[in-house]
């Protein structure tokens, strides 16, 4: 037997912003600042669109609290 996997929806950042009706620069820059998930193929950046679609209906909030849940703090450079 094989269970379903839940394969994510990867699309370029041209085609997300086709379906989300958004500019391209705008996804472009919340993959540039991992606010969203994504992948590199090459060149080019493959968005999770059921990540993007979740990030714009919930916004920073969600990301947020998932960054907090990991219990890892980050370390500044101190010093120089």
């Amino acid at each position: 037997m094989i269970n379903k996997l839940n394969v994510p929806r990867l699309e370029t950042i041209k085609q997300a912003a086709r379906v989300t009706n958004l500019a391209p620069y705008y996804i472009r820059q919340l993959v540039l600042q991992n606010k969203i998930k994504y992948v590199r193929a090459g060149r080019k950046y493959l968005v999770n669109l059921d990540n993007l679609i979740e990030y714009l209906s919930n916004g920073e909030m969600q990301n947020a609290n998932v960054e907090q849940g990991t219990n890892i703090n980050k370390i500044s450079k101190v010093g120089k």
